[in-house]
């Protein structure tokens, strides 16, 4: 099979335990998305004439990700999935390059990737990448490379298209009943915030802002090992001078005074700490999607991780060696969040890009078969 790079084109009118392996992935299903999902071309047209194996594959600052899954009635089942930390942007907040390890590490795992999709008979794929290859200098060296040594090409997304995809994502998490919904996504190189109105039960995007802080680069700067108070006070500062303006014009404040506002949150950082707060013993990817993280409670577990050095934090459930150097960061970032907009519990969702992909190549394959 040979699979093309993959733009979406709307038709108008129509219709984070670390490792190699997602927890929980095989089976899992979504829901159809808002209408104006995505008709995607196929490379096979043989393809046609069965049924379609798609795939999602997100390449972040830190994380690679992919998911496989075939189009059912209510969205998606997913047969296969891949994760893996490589940290691509490692390095780049001091050279605004890409560097060889990184790029090395990224490469072999995307090599994993495409020969998931070949051994799945993947039929359409649909590729993206973030913060780290919109930043880098080197980003079409990079690209080039992937594309020679893995025949993949990657599509670099702008945050606002990040942002999208994330929210269509998470949509079947959001409370129809509550009108308003701040959504937010801590990433390696920035954090996505979306603020949204729920319209008959469907998120209607409002705002939106891109923060160009994530966990990687406020590690790379302040430090993941022993990291004191003072600098995980600026780490916060740094992040909610970011928020003020987009709270300001949308009122945001007011509405969460008002006990009108929802607030979802994805990333490593948040199912870590829902997996701490619910006492996993290891992190299950079944029981942290979908769960609420209490603010004061999310409080208590940060604090606790901020007093220990990188060895006490990988030695706790959840965490692990690949993320104990970058929790602390993600805390700040979402004490910062929590700061600036008090609502009571955070529901957590192990999931984003990669299933608002999916949602939508599933909504467009059913068209497809719709129209014969």
């Amino acid at each position: 099979m040979n699979i093309t790079p993959i733009r979406c084109r709307a038709e108008s009118g129509k219709h984070k335990g670390s490792g190699d392996v997602d927890n929980g992935a095989a089976g899992r299903t979504g829901v159809d998305p808002a209408p104006g999902g995505a008709e995607i071309p196929t490379a096979d047209t043989a393809c046609v004439n069965r049924v379609p194996v798609l795939a999602a594959l997100d390449l972040g600052t830190n994380n690679c990700r992919l998911l496989i899954a075939k189009p059912c009635r209510e969205g998606f089942r997913v047969i296969d999935a891949f994760s893996r930390i490589v940290r691509l942007g490692e390095g780049l907040t001091r050279s605004d390059r890409l560097c060889d390890d990184a790029m090395l590490r990224t490469v072999q795992a995307l090599k994993v990737c495409r020969s998931k999709m070949e051994r799945r008979g993947v039929s359409h794929l649909r590729a993206v990448g973030t913060e780290a290859c919109r930043r880098a200098d080197n980003c079409e060296e990079f690209l080039n490379r992937v594309q020679d040594e893995t025949g993949l090409s990657i599509e670099i997304i702008s945050p606002k298209e990040e942002a999208r995809l994330a929210l269509a994502g998470v949509a079947p998490l959001l409370d129809a009943t509550i009108p308003y919904a701040l959504v937010f996504d801590i990433g390696g190189g920035s954090t996505e915030l979306i603020w949204t109105e729920l319209v008959r039960g469907r998120p209607r995007v409002i705002d939106q802002i891109s923060v160009p802080l994530g966990v990687v680069n406020l590690t790379e700067t302040y430090g993941g090992d022993r990291v004191c108070p003072h600098d995980y006070q600026r780490m916060m500062d740094r992040v909610a001078d970011r928020l003020g303006d987009f709270d300001t014009r949308n009122s945001i404040t007011k509405a969460v005074a008002e006990g009108r506002v929802q607030m979802l949150g994805a990333s490593g950082t948040v199912t870590t700490l829902a997996g701490i707060q619910m006492g996993l013993a290891r992190y299950d990817r079944s029981r942290v999607d979908g769960a609420f993280l209490d603010r004061d409670k999310a409080r208590s577990i940060s604090e606790t991780l901020l007093g220990l050095d990188y060895i006490g934090r990988a030695g706790q459930p959840c965490v692990g060696r690949d993320r104990a150097d970058l929790v602390v960061a993600g805390c700040a970032i979402l004490d910062a969040i929590w700061r600036q907009w008090p609502v009571p519990q955070l529901r957590i969702a192990d999931r984003g890009v990669r299933e608002g992909i999916l949602c939508e190549l599933a909504a467009a394959a059913r068209h497809r078969r719709r129209r014969g």
